[in-house]
């Protein structure tokens, strides 16, 4: 039992690493540019989520209560 808990503290601990930029294997390179790009996109900007995975949030408020349409879904239980 306590070399499975020693082994997961060292497994936890290896975990964490180093934190450094990150850059292509040893040999390798970056993906090829996508959509007729000239030059494939560097790591740090590959990292950024586009528009459409994190959008901004709308909040929109309601000035005044109005009552909810009818839908065609909300049906009682059936027996």
């Amino acid at each position: 039992m306590r070399l499975v808990a020693a082994l997961a503290i060292v497994l936890a601990l290896a975990g964490c690493g180093v934190r450094r930029d990150l850059k292509p294997a040893a040999g390798q390179s970056l993906p090829v540019a996508p959509y007729g790009r000239e030059e494939p996109r560097s790591a740090n900007a590959l990292l950024q989520p586009p528009v459409q995975a994190a959008p901004e949030r709308s909040v929109e408020l309601r000035k005044r209560s109005e009552e909810r349409a009818d839908d065609p879904f909300d049906l009682p239980p059936s027996d």
